[in-house]
């Protein structure tokens, strides 16, 4: 389905005019070879996309400021002996058409014609050093219009990272992009559900990775979001396991953090459940101290309050929590002044969530965490990973629990876009049925 152009449209026009005069140049991501005569499944760059819509390789966003403004787009040309193996192409002149484009050429016509676009503009803004051989290319088309100074053209004087102004506009997301949002969150919820119907002990990690990818896809998203970590017994504390390969043994816990991608726009959830569909009384304790970490920090996302809020109501909660099950000793403050807790609890609460997982924009504005504005999303994900020690009590031995939603920045507060089973009764009712 292609998306309405207008949205992509009104986006360019508004960097353009933050931008004023110059050429922003924003390319699309290359096709990845897996091995031999294979690439791994192509996906855009999520800038270009944002500004775009267009989902081919081999495509480049140029934008012209000043007076007269215009939108250019570089594409692969119609190729009807490729389009039969690989498929449908638009071509320069329906992508002009159908995106919303003053001009289109060929991707084949960008030596000759960026430098053009080029002259006797003041500043260029591009990706900076995301890609080395983009750079190289930027900088021999600087040099080709350099090569003209006895003509009287002269090349951009300032270089700048288009980042500068795409990350905070891709900060604030708009109704057409909260709805995809809401979209990867519901296949992802129901994704989940599955999940925890389908382990049980004797399945391995595999089986139950399979589920989900299969909801994934017959909710309809495009892919997993990002390779997806389900992780049984010990295997939950290593953070960013993705072997996904051991056998489910009663008694142990289950951690996947999976979600979809929808419309280029991804979730990201995480539940832990027990495998047997009972928890014992080690890990509801330390489930349930877990969780209503989650519950402090998500009531911070809200208008007003600033970025590292969620954090430290989640770093309190369970620093206090890590003293009432004995896995430390010693007054709360000095815990956290001390980040004692680090050794249960060694990641941030959250993370900005969009077109990528970890989503663009800043997380401090001149040294100070940034306010929350309506239109943020992020992830709200507390953890506690108990390894096995001399000091540990053996009952939280192998314990590896994280609960992640996605939530939304509204006028009046936050909505949580993400509702798999949550509650130690939930989860278990649900895995009866």
């Amino acid at each position: 389905m292609q998306p309405d152009s207008a949205i992509y449209r009104a986006r360019r026009e508004r960097v353009l005019e933050q931008m004023g005069e110059g050429v922003m140049v924003v390319a699309t991501a290359p096709e990845v070879p897996r091995n031999r005569d294979t690439h791994y499944p192509y996906r855009h760059d999520s800038y270009f996309y944002w500004l775009t819509g267009f989902n081919e390789p081999e495509a480049v966003l140029v934008l012209v400021g000043g007076a007269a403004p215009r939108h250019v787009l570089f594409c692969r040309e119609r190729n009807e002996e490729r389009e039969i193996w690989d498929g449908f192409r638009y071509g320069p002149a329906a992508a002009r058409e159908s995106f919303a484009f003053d001009d289109a050429f060929a991707y084949d016509a960008l030596d000759a014609e960026l430098p053009k676009l080029l002259e006797n503009q003041p500043l260029l803004a591009y990706l900076i050093g995301r890609d080395m051989a983009w750079d190289t290319r930027m900088l021999g088309w600087l040099n080709t219009v350099r090569g003209k100074a006895r003509s009287g053209v002269h090349a951009p004087n300032r270089m700048v990272d288009a980042r500068l102004w795409l990350d905070e506009m891709r900060l604030i997301k708009d109704g057409h992009e909260l709805d995809l949002m809401r979209r990867a969150a519901e296949i992802s919820t129901r994704a989940h559900g599955i999940a925890m119907r389908a382990t049980r002990p004797g399945r391995h990690e595999y089986e139950v990775e399979a589920e989900m990818l299969c909801a994934f896809r017959s909710g309809g998203a495009e892919a997993p979001a990002y390779t997806s970590i389900v992780a049984s017994g010990a295997n939950a504390c290593v953070l960013h396991y993705v072997f996904n390969n051991q056998p489910l043994r009663d008694g142990d816990l289950l951690l996947i953090d999976a979600a979809a991608e929808f419309g280029s726009y991804a979730a990201d959830i995480t539940r832990t459940f027990p495998v047997n569909g009972r928890f014992s009384a080690a890990q509801r304790d330390a489930y349930e101290l877990v969780l209503a970490a989650q519950t402090a920090a998500i009531a911070e996302v809200r208008p007003g309050s600033h970025w590292n809020a969620p954090h430290e109501a989640a770093v309190r909660v369970l620093t206090q929590g890590m003293v009432d099950l004995g896995l430390l000793q010693g007054k709360v403050d000095g815990l956290i002044e001390s980040k004692a807790y680090e050794r249960f609890y060694m990641h941030r609460t959250g993370h900005w969530l969009g077109m990528d997982v970890h989503d663009a924009g800043e997380y401090k504005i001149g040294g100070e965490w940034r306010t929350l504005v309506p239109g943020m999303t992020l992830t709200v994900e507390p953890g506690l990973y108990i390894r096995p020690a001399d000091d540990v009590p053996e009952a939280f031995w192998n314990i590896g629990i994280r609960i992640e939603d996605d939530v939304a920045v509204t006028e009046s507060g936050c909505e949580v876009l993400t509702t798999p089973p949550k509650t130690v009764a939930e989860i278990e009712q649900w895995m009866r049925a």
